[in-house]
């Protein structure tokens, strides 16, 4: 004989409850959890490639500044509950062991993604790749055009401000200050070089470029100088001096001119803007007057002694990376980066597809980072792959640099 209460027949009811409550239970949580390989309840593996050695070894800081991000959101708990396991090798700037790193970290070590790999000709070595294998190539460090081109790479984002857009800024500050300039160009034979170039030119204009660019001469970062095309710029007679070098090559360039008593207007590009990398090695006394562009807040400029933001990024750098560079805003980008892919793993949630971090990616609006210069915020969307894309010009003034004007875009598109 069935139990009965009131209406209700428990021997019928009984197994349909139980099988809904199963339904209940599991159903939500199979629904949210989705993962792909680097991915699980308790880790996320995050993929990164960074030159420790060789020519571009100043920038290793920005690894060391981000795996130190990751040990402290590690130690906070995690992202949604999940450990940071951040994966990072050397490539020593050589595009083939590029290739070799980022087939590693994807075959072997089973990456969700690869993330703030530096430089244009090694990430170019990759990026098909990874599109290939639909493995998101996320926030490279290079403001090369060609990294925000969701049309043709829809798994590579940028971060940083395009060179193009940048050097268009320069251009800018040349023709309405220095009317009568005779451009000198240092520049790194590549795609950031060339991207830097082409952005000088049309900020310029056609007849502008064409009066005032006097010399453009490339280097190898695998030669031992610039010696020898510093001495060229000046015997050309300019009196601005482009340098658009990586760290230890524009050093190079401004101790030169000071050797040989060559005193143009100097502008140095943002990707060696470094009071700690650049400006000290070059001899704080050679570098005064240098004009750059930056997006980001320099920690060696007193105007920020007493931000929050720069007190707890102090902080941080006292217990997470000690031995770093307090100096350089080498060790401010990897934080930043680091603190945007949070951001997105964040919004991930519990679906953690390669897809899903993409399309998140691609979904940051008017994220607001307090290392980020004021009035700059992170914007993306599937059209749109340049996370920051103003800066502020700042010059050097012997001891730091000081900002000048105010945040800028230089307006550039993929297409271009």
């Amino acid at each position: 004989m069935s139990k009965s209460w009131g209406n209700f027949n428990w021997q019928l009811i009984a197994p349909i409850a139980v099988l809904l409550g199963v339904s209940l239970a599991a159903g939500p949580g199979l629904a949210q959890k989705r993962y792909d390989p680097g991915a699980s309840d308790r880790e996320i593996k995050i993929g990164n490639i960074m030159p420790y050695s060789g020519p571009l070894s100043a920038y290793a800081l920005n690894g060391r500044a981000e795996a130190a991000f990751f040990r402290k959101v590690n130690d906070e708990g995690g992202i949604n509950g999940r450990k940071i396991n951040f994966i990072s090798y050397d490539d020593g700037f050589s595009p083939p062991k590029t290739v070799e790193q980022a087939r590693k970290l994807v075959e072997s070590d089973e990456v969700l993604l690869v993330f703030g790999s530096l430089g244009t000709p090694t990430n170019n070595a990759i990026q098909k790749y990874l599109n290939e294998r639909k493995v998101p190539q996320l926030f490279v460090a290079t403001g090369a055009t060609k990294f925000g081109d969701p049309k043709n790479f829809p798994w590579t984002m940028g971060w940083q401000p395009p060179y193009q857009a940048e050097a268009r800024i320069y251009a800018k500050y040349i023709l309405q200050n220095i009317p009568h300039a005779k451009i000198g160009i240092l520049y790194q034979n590549d795609d950031s070089g060339r991207d830097y170039l082409k952005g000088l030119r049309d900020g310029l204009g056609e007849e502008a470029a064409k009066r005032m660019i006097v010399g453009e001469l490339p280097y190898d970062p695998t030669q031992p100088t610039v010696d020898s095309q510093i001495v060229t710029l000046k015997t050309l007679g300019a009196n601005v001096f482009f340098n658009e070098a990586t760290p230890k090559f524009a050093a190079q360039g401004i101790r030169k001119a000071a050797e040989i008593g060559w005193k143009p207007v100097q502008f140095v590009a943002s990707i060696s803007n470094s009071v700690g990398s650049v400006y000290r090695p070059a001899g704080p006394e050679n570098s005064k007057g240098v004009l750059s562009t930056i997006f980001l807040k320099d920690p060696t400029d007193p105007a920020w002694k007493d931000d929050p933001a720069i007190r707890e990024w102090l902080a941080f750098m006292d217990k997470y990376f000690p031995d770093g560079d307090k100096a350089s805003i080498f060790s401010v980008y990897g934080y930043l980066t680091a603190q945007t892919l949070a951001q997105v793993l964040k919004q991930c949630g519990d679906d953690l597809t390669r897809e899903n971090v993409m399309r998140q990616a691609a979904n940051l609006k008017n994220v607001e980072l307090d290392l980020l210069l004021p009035g700059i915020k992170i914007n993306t969307s599937q059209s749109d792959y340049f996370p920051v894309e103003q800066m502020q010009l700042t010059r050097f003034n012997g001891e730091h640099g000081e900002l000048v004007g105010f945040v800028m875009s230089g307006e550039i598109s993929a297409e271009q």
